[in-house]
Formats: structure tokens, sequence, C-alpha cells
């Protein structure tokens, strides 16, 4: 099957993959001497987001006729999102009814640590028997959304797949962006993976009461996220400690508030 990849300019193109084959320049691997090297790009004439972009739509129509503000929190793996998200119910979920969307490729080992702390929680698996995909898209959101009561509602947190490259390029119907980010993932990862790091409003860099630990410098973290998005919020917190927090709690209650976040 091929990938897809959207870029900044709104360009599309596919990389296909099947067996063996790489349609990269060369077909297989072995003797290479008798074909060309280096990559091609196949551009896709029709927008192969369409689909999911018009479920996208639909999806955002369903939080708003609801009075609901919907945010999608992405991240790398491990990076401690399903913590911040545990600290988060424990600290909003008595003022707001929040629901939370919980994606991950397989088992309900987050949604089980999210239980009992007062949200809806609708658990989204990718996983389809062979695999299962990287990213959370809008056909799966409207999906996971009948395990929701939408109208009692405030906000809907939709928790991606841990991943730092195809959930930014999917717009699941939300209303702003936010990821997390820790310091455990070396200060190189906004340049290395600049089209997450731009897509979002809100960054969390999370595990600052490991710095002391680390050869961690903020500043660096900070400056690095800044060269590849300078309006993003940057919130150094520890979803563990508690430092912080207070200033994403604070976010997510103007957020909610209104649509200048």
């Amino acid at each position: 099957m091929g990938r897809f990849h959207r870029h900044d300019d709104g360009t599309v193109h596919t990389h296909e993959h099947a067996g063996n084959e790489h349609e990269h320049g060369h077909r297989e691997h072995g003797d290479h001497s008798g074909y060309q090297t280096g990559a091609q790009r196949i551009d896709v004439l029709e927008d192969i987001f369409a689909e999911n972009d018009a479920r996208a739509d639909f999806n955002r129509a369903a939080f708003d006729s609801n009075g609901i503000r919907a945010l999608n929190l992405m991240s790398s793996p491990g990076s401690g999102k399903t913590t911040v998200l545990q600290a988060t119910l424990d600290e909003l979920a008595a003022e707001l009814a929040i629901g939370v969307i919980e994606g991950d490729i397989a088992t309900d080992l987050d949604a089980a640590k999210l239980a009992g702390r007062g949200a809806q929680v609708a658990l989204l698996n990718t996983s389809n028997g062979f695999g299962g995909e990287c990213h959370l898209d809008a056909p799966m959101v409207n999906r996971a959304l009948p395990g929701l009561d939408l109208p009692a509602l405030d906000l809907v947190i939709i928790e991606n797949v841990g991943n730092l490259v195809c959930p930014a390029e999917f717009d699941v119907g939300e209303h702003a962006k936010a990821m997390v980010y820790s310091v455990t993932e070396g200060e190189d990862k906004p340049l290395k993976y600049p089209v997450m790091f731009r897509s979002v409003d809100v960054v969390l860099l999370n595990k600052i009461d490991l710095v002391p630990y680390l050869d961690a410098d903020v500043d660096a973290y900070i400056a690095h996220v800044r060269e590849v998005n300078a309006a993003a919020t940057i919130l150094p917190v520890s979803a563990r400690t508690g430092a912080g927090m207070d200033a994403w709690f604070g976010w997510l209650r103007r957020f909610v508030a209104g649509p200048a976040g």
C-alpha cells in the first residue's frame, strides 16, 4: 500500500511499497548498477485528503453544535502524554465536563489509567489485525463520537497515537492542537520533526523535574521550538510533580471559554 504525505505548500505525494518493490528509483534489493538511484517524487493530482478533511469538518460541526471545544493532543511515545491527561482530569473534571477519545494502536492500558477520574472515555484502537495505523484520522474519530454523550460535554481531548510524524498531517475536527515534548527526547526534535512542532498551538515541555539529572538546557529546547513555531505557547511542566501545570490548566480554561484559546 502507498503512504501519503502532505507538505506545507499543500502538495501531496505518495511512496508506493509493494512487497520488496520500492518505487524510489529502484525496484528490488540486490544489484542496483543498472538503475538510476535517488528519490522519485510522485505528485497526486487528486486531493487524497479530501475525504478526511470533509469528515473533519463534520466532526467539528458536531462539536460546535454541542458547544464543545476539541483539542488534538499529540506526542512521541513515552513523553508523558497520558500522565499529563491524568493530572488534567484530576484538576479540571470537577469544573468542566470532559470527554477523552483515547487513541492507541492496541490495548486499553491508557484508557484504564484515565478511568475513574471524572471523564467520559471512548477507546479507539487503530489495530486492524495487520498492525495498526500510526495516527488517528477524522473518520476514526467520527466512529468514536457515539461513545461520548456530546450534549453533556464542554471539552473533548483527543489523545492521538504516539508518533512525531503522521498525526500532525491529519485534521480530525479539533479546534486546536497541543503536544507533549519531553526533555528526555533531546533538544533537537523540533528541528528534526518541524511539521509536528509547526502545527501546534501549545507545547508542554514535560519532565522538567529530570533536568538536574540530564545534560539538558531548557532554554535550548525552547529556542529550537521557536525556530519552527514562533507563535506557539510553550509551557515547561512536570506532570509527575505538578510543577508548571497550573499554566496548562489555565490555558485549557481559556481554550474552553472561547476561540481565543
